[in-house]
């Protein structure tokens, strides 16, 4: 049976390392879930493109997906509006993020992961203090 340290240095129970060798460098956990995102470059030199992806996981700063998109490059700056719908009506949000990590895949695709910099859009903001009221 694995005892707490053993666990803690992520080895197994018959002594050798479990299927992840290199330490865990996330600072927050991931959630494997699919959200639709457009994501398009936010330097103008930069060749424009539209991607429209769903995610394949998501954290607090960053997401990681797979795409066909050539155009992405480590530290480029993107914005991404999440969860992206086409109805105009629809509650999403816009974030400027910078590419960390870009996989090539056996498949022919490549993974592609964000860390999210800042929120662009404006978020409305309501006050119910007594000094704030209309005349």
């Amino acid at each position: 049976m694995a005892t707490n340290q053993d666990v803690l240095m992520k080895k197994s129970p018959i002594g050798g390392p479990t299927r992840s060798s290199s330490p865990e460098r996330r600072g927050s956990r991931r959630c494997k879930i699919t959200q639709l995102m457009r994501i398009r470059p936010s330097d103008p030199e930069k060749e424009h493109f539209e991607d429209l992806r769903g995610t394949v996981s998501v954290s607090r700063s960053g997401i990681y997906f797979h795409t066909t998109e050539l155009g992405y490059e480590l530290g480029m700056r993107l914005f991404v509006t999440m969860p992206y719908s086409y109805n105009p009506s629809a509650m999403s949000r816009e974030y400027l993020a910078e590419v960390v990590r870009k996989d090539p895949m056996p498949n022919g695709m490549t993974g592609i992961g964000f860390k999210t910099l800042l929120e662009m859009s404006e978020q409305p903001s309501y006050s119910f203090g007594v000094g704030n009221s209309r005349k």
